[in-house]
């Protein structure tokens, strides 16, 4: 039998309230419980988000290296345009690395609390042709 019955991210931030909404729309999730200080999010897929109330949260300054990249979250995506527009449209903001030569096939972002999040193409299920 199995000793951790279920894991959850949880993100530290200042205002867990208005972050969970971010992040509420964005997956298109449901509140699954919230109390003073904490609140959870669960997607269609099951996947459990969580913020925490730390009133001196500081979000991670990535790509910049003073207080850089902690950790991030990737989500697997089939239009990238489409959800940057969703990101943007919620208080979220695109980050710019110098290394940005393109074709795309992810791109990071910042919620509003400064969390750094990457958003992904699906990878294709079809065999490379040629």
């Amino acid at each position: 039998m199995a000793l951790v019955k279920a894991g959850v991210v949880v993100l530290d931030c200042a205002e867990p309230e208005k972050l969970a909404v971010f992040y509420k729309e964005l997956l298109a999730a449901e509140q699954t419980d919230a109390t003073a200080n904490r609140v959870e999010i669960r997607g269609a897929d099951g996947f459990r988000l969580a913020f925490r109330r730390d009133v001196n949260a500081t979000p991670p300054s990535w790509p910049r290296p003073e207080n850089s990249l902690q950790a991030h979250i990737d989500f697997v995506v089939e239009d990238l345009d489409a959800v940057e527009r969703k990101v943007v449209e919620l208080g979220g903001r695109p980050l710019e690395t110098k290394d940005v030569a393109g074709p795309f096939e992810e791109r990071g972002y910042a919620d509003p609390a400064g969390h750094s999040f990457t958003v992904r193409l699906v990878t294709p299920t079809a065999p490379k042709q040629g």
